[in-house]
């Protein structure tokens, strides 16, 4: 009996983007691994820190293929099996026809072996085995394979969410957000989603002069009812390539939301934008912690001063513990050169932070304060200011153009060659 569907389409690879692409979420699927060593239990385990299977439901069992075997004999299968064998080659394949017989038309079947066998990989693929990953390997092979397996086929690339969150109130994080949002928007020409989280003091309609009469508030509140039309009913576009969904600003409700209140919105976002630029207010709540744990970049913007390098410190180690397999946290130095005002330098800054500074911006009250009462950005105040090619340069990094200056091996994750590779 095979493993192969009609649902199984053939799968192409497309190029790769100019810009990176947000990392696609594995949808809510219950996942079931049949292990035959602790090491490989405990690989697959770590899997489920991957903030991209955040929605799945995994479980471990001991047993191999025949573990999982008398297992389905009495119980329905999973959306995704994972089985690890260590039998020789040639038994392999009769091994898993065992497991077809009890298995739904619809589960699909991970094979974790200890053997480098291309005729095996080909055989296992035509018999309709999803992937076949040789021991040892890493949680990120596991889970690249889930994911590969579960974004619909065919579908199209989704947005990059970058997050900005400052290190402490006033550091700058909103104006430095809608600044290189600005910057990606007339450099890259990517259409841009300026989000603002702050529902009570929100500054995205302020600085680009916006006064809309619906915005973040309104698809909150709809729950279940917003969907892509909605969403594009509520954004409101404020030039060229960039759209806000803005904050109402008012204080006439408090404004307290679940874990996962802003998933669903953001996820609709990243369906019909490429970029998204989320704009986090200075608060610590599980919203804010769910939202820094899923994003695709995380951007902290902070002042020289001690307050700042404590809070930076601690937000970007909150980060790096909720997102063990992604790279650390960016920073930004702002408001540098305040005068008479002692000050941290930007390299040991990071060094204690440890976190890649992508970017450092001069105190220049005159021209941020301009361009924050016009409603403008700074390229509009002063388009040959030099620190717009700070923004141009913060914006390549973060939408994956170009590597961090003098990042190390947190910044960016290495995709480490692997023989098998899902093509089928």
């Amino acid at each position: 009996m095979s493993f192969l569907t009609p649902e199984q389409p053939t799968k192409i690879e497309e190029p790769a983007a100019e810009i990176a692409t947000g990392a696609r979420l594995v949808p809510r699927i219950t996942i079931q691994a049949f292990c035959e060593n602790s090491q490989t239990a405990q690989l697959v385990e770590s899997a489920a820190f991957d903030r991209r299977m955040s929605k799945v439901a995994l479980t471990t069992h001991n047993g191999g293929v025949e573990g999982a075997v008398e297992t389905y004999k009495s119980n329905p299968t999973p959306n995704l099996i994972i089985v690890e064998t260590g039998l020789p080659p040639d038994q392999i394949p009769d091994a898993l026809s065992r497991l077809a017989e009890v298995c739904d038309a619809s589960t699909r079947v991970i094979v974790l072996g200890h053997v480098n066998d291309v005729l095996l990989y080909r055989e296992l693929i035509r018999s309709g085995i999803s992937e076949y990953i040789v021991l040892p390997a890493t949680s990120q092979d596991i889970v690249s394979a889930i994911t590969e397996l579960y974004a619909s086929d065919g579908a199209d690339p989704i947005g990059r969410t970058v997050g900005f969150i400052s290190a402490k109130g006033g550091a700058g994080g909103s104006t430095i957000a809608h600044n290189v949002a600005w910057a990606i928007a007339t450099t890259l020409r990517q259409d841009c989603l300026i989000v603002d989280l702050d529902l009570a003091f929100g500054t995205a309609g302020l600085n680009f002069n916006q006064d809309p009469p619906h915005g973040l508030a309104d698809a909150l509140l709809a729950n279940q009812k917003v969907d892509q039309t909605m969403l594009d009913r509520l954004m409101s576009k404020a030039a060229n390539h960039i759209n806000l969904l803005t904050a109402p600003a008012t204080l006439e409700r408090t404004w307290d939301f679940e874990e996962r209140d802003f998933e669903q919105v953001l996820e609709i976002c990243q369906k019909s934008v490429p970029v998204i630029i989320l704009d986090i207010p200075h608060v610590w709540s599980a919203w804010t912690r769910q939202t820094l744990s899923s994003i695709d970049e995380v951007v902290i913007v902070a002042e020289p001063d001690l307050a700042s390098l404590r809070n930076a410190k601690n937000i970007a180690d909150a980060v790096k513990a909720m997102r063990p397999t992604e790279a650390a946290p960016k920073l930004i130095i702002n408001k540098q050169g305040i005068p008479r005002r002692p000050e941290i330098g930007a390299g040991e800054f990071a060094t204690s932070v440890e976190c890649s500074l992508i970017g450092q911006i001069g105190f220049d009250a005159a021209l941020f304060g301009t361009a924050a009462n016009n409603g403008q950005m700074i390229a509009e105040v002063s388009a040959n200011n030099k620190v717009n090619d700070i923004f141009n340069a913060i914006g390549m990094q973060v939408t994956g153009r170009s590597p961090g200056h003098g990042a190390g091996k947190s910044a960016s994750l290495l995709k480490l060659p692997s023989l098998f590779r899902k093509r089928a």
